[in-house]
């Protein structure tokens, strides 16, 4: 095999090992901040490209289209939680609500040794689909892998960290690395975990441990041998008032007053991780009945901090959305602001530090990071969904 036809587009086979690693929450900003300071010697060596992730700017919908190539539309994950046909609220986090492969499970399929790390446990089922091999570090005592004897943490010489402490992503990196070795792998996707930019901005000092951890990591991959290249799937804004409070819109309690019995408001930024940002985000959908659809887009456009309310069809064609997994609304907020239900909806006492997060426009910019040229010239209006193209793109 020397190409493989993935979602629309040819892929090479890996001409050695290749890694691609997403760098959960890494904003452009961290990288100019620590290259300006030398912070980052070996990611300082990489090819430097910058993208935009898809929207909302959440973590699954854009760890899929790194793994696929594709939009939220065409792999079917629009962010991490939606209201399922039942009328319940659900993670999308199973295999079998994905609507294409991934690049790596047809990679598999043709025979290429593949391996996916998750730092987080939430993404592994996603990962694994189409027989992928996959562990997670939350988990990593847990989890084996065909080949390896036991659980993948005896692979790492240090104990497996708590998903929220400073270095699990790079356990990660670590796992990705011992297991690549052993098992020979071709095609590795890691993606790590956004703790640290939740809780430190550009310049503070758990960032530049966590960005020097993460140099020194990279370089051992490069060393090793490892063609490698790297992506966020968003980036991160402060969401804070002028008092460091969290700057919260919470558009239940605003639909409330207006007088819209009919809507639910879905905040697609929920998962198991409150810690990071007690499912405020800059995203969310609103569920209401038709005879009350002008007048919550109505109420909404008012809010202070929203930037577009956008109709079902009119938001699946403009973000390229499932339309069926969003809500009759889509509101996007601007740079410091996030939205949630009603205050008691949210415990803002599990945030560890002022509240950081993402999931609108303002947290779409991407770094890029090659360690060769891109396969072929890069095109204007690049996205995360073109980091596997960029270092096994083929001709069509």
């Amino acid at each position: 095999m020397t190409a493989i036809e993935a979602n629309g587009r040819l892929y090479r086979r890996p001409a050695g090992p290749t890694a691609v690693v997403c760098l959960d929450g890494v904003d452009p900003r961290y990288l100019d901040d620590a290259f300006a300071r030398g912070l980052t010697p070996r990611l300082s060596e990489l090819v430097y490209l910058e993208g935009r992730s898809q929207l909302p700017s959440f973590t699954n919908p854009n760890n899929l289209s790194i793994v696929t190539g594709l939009t939220p539309a065409g792999h079917g994950l629009p962010g991490n939680h939606y209201l399922a046909e039942t009328g319940e609220e659900v993670q999308l986090d199973r295999p079998e609500l994905l609507r294409a492969p991934s690049i790596h499970a047809l990679m598999t399929e043709a025979g290429v040794r593949t391996l996916a790390v998750t730092t987080k446990e939430k993404l592994r089922r996603l990962l694994a689909a189409g027989g992928v091999p996959c562990v997670s570090a939350e988990r990593a005592d847990e989890q084996a892998v065909a080949g390896i004897e036991g659980p993948v943490s005896a692979l790492v010489a240090r104990p497996k960290p708590d998903i929220y402490d400073w270095d699990c992503s790079h356990y990660a990196l670590e796992l990705g690395l011992a297991l690549g070795a052993r098992l020979e792998i071709e095609l590795l996707y890691v993606s790590l975990t956004d703790a640290v930019q939740h809780a430190a901005a550009p310049g503070d000092e758990l960032s530049d441990r966590y960005l020097a951890r993460l140099d020194q990591l990279v370089g051992e991959y490069l060393d090793a041998g490892w063609r490698v290249g790297l992506v966020a799937d968003h980036g991160m804004n402060a969401k804070t008032g002028g008092d460091g409070r969290p700057n919260v819109r919470y558009l239940a309690e605003t639909l409330d007053r207006a007088g819209v019995g009919s809507a639910r408001v879905v905040l697609p930024i929920t998962d198991p991780y409150v810690a990071h940002h007690a499912a405020l985000g800059s995203a969310c959908w609103v569920h209401v009945d038709a005879a009350e659809h002008e007048q919550a887009r109505a109420a909404l456009a008012a809010v202070t901090g929203v930037e577009e309310v956008l109709a079902r069809d009119e938001a699946a064609a403009a973000l390229s959305l499932p339309a069926d997994r969003i809500g009759d609304l889509v509101v996007l907020g601007d740079e410091t602001t996030v939205f949630g239900k009603r205050p008691r909806d949210h415990d803002l006492s599990a945030l560890r530090g002022p509240l950081r997060s993402h999931g609108g426009r303002h947290e779409q910019r991407v770094p890029i990071l090659l360690s060769t040229a891109p396969a072929f010239p890069p095109a204007r209006g690049l996205t995360n969904a073109d980091i596997h193209s960029l270092l096994l793109g083929a001709a069509s």
